[in-house]
């Protein structure tokens, strides 16, 4: 399989859950990121696709391969239009939830990677981006 340095994939049902995890997969290989980098990366960009599908009504994922300096990295950008996040700061606390889940998500996701951010306003929207470093 062949996969561009950059590119955009739809997040609209579980199946693009499973495309996105492969696709990031297939970067971190051309990247040469370690296994456990790799495992790191596929579960950050798991999580925050299944977030932008279930919590924001779907939306999608873009991906570049990026360079600085003698670095070389990952970067994935998480995006919807959906309902946004009320309260960052409340969001990025280990253990709360708006849905039925651990409350992990976003506190797991940046943990697991190099560069975490994320943007939202009420009623417009999310966007999350994250960057593995190798």
């Amino acid at each position: 399989m062949s996969i561009e340095r950059t590119g955009t994939l739809p997040l609209q049902n579980e199946q693009h859950i499973v495309i996105s995890r492969q696709t990031v997969r297939s970067l971190c290989q051309l990247l040469k990121f370690s296994l456990v980098e790799q495992t790191k990366m596929i579960t950050a960009a798991s999580e925050l696709s299944r977030n932008t599908l279930i919590h924001g009504g779907g939306g999608s994922m873009r991906w570049a391969v990026v360079e600085a300096g003698v670095k070389s990295g990952l970067q994935l950008h998480f995006e919807d239009q959906g309902p946004g996040i009320r309260d960052i700061k409340l969001a990025m606390t280990d253990g709360w939830t708006s849905g039925g889940g651990m409350g992990l998500g976003l506190p797991g996701s940046k943990r697991l990677v190099s560069d975490f951010e994320v943007e939202s306003t009420p009623g417009q929207g999310t966007r999350v981006s994250i960057t593995k470093w190798k």
